[in-house]
């Protein structure tokens, strides 16, 4: 996404701006998004349980504590939001479609085959902690 959106700024730069606060704003984007992650990062490896999302079926406890208790998905909020701090740097009204098709990609694709995996291990237990916690925020 992040190519893309630096592709599409360089192709039509004539549609590009600065604004004064830009770069600062770009950069609290892409801070406020690492710590969210990192966060998410740390709250896993206290409970010792993989932090890998391409085998959510390996997870040895559903954690629900730390910054999971306000999202499911920190580490995609931190994404998302040094994404969007990216569209910001850019400075390309078209580049924050690069936001909008990332949440999209993870939220039908790639956040419920995590899901499955974790209902299959974990059952009624993760049933309760999804209606009690968003997916996003």
């Amino acid at each position: 996404a992040w190519l893309l959106m630096w592709l599409i700024a360089q192709a039509l730069p004539a549609l590009g701006r600065a604004w004064p606060w830009q770069r600062p704003a770009a950069f609290a984007l892409m801070a406020i998004g690492a710590g969210i992650g990192i966060a998410g990062v740390l709250e896993f490896r206290r409970a010792r349980t993989t932090v890998n999302p391409l085998r959510p079926d390996t997870a040895s406890k559903l954690v629900a504590s730390g910054i999971y208790r306000h999202t499911r998905n920190p580490m995609y909020v931190c994404v998302a939001i040094a994404t969007l701090g990216w569209a910001v740097l850019l400075g390309h009204p078209l580049a924050p479609l690069g936001v909008v098709a990332f949440v999209l990609w993870m939220d039908r694709q790639q956040i419920p085959a995590e899901e499955r995996a974790l209902h299959a291990l974990f059952g009624a237990q993760f049933e309760r902690y999804c209606n009690e916690v968003r997916r996003w925020l």
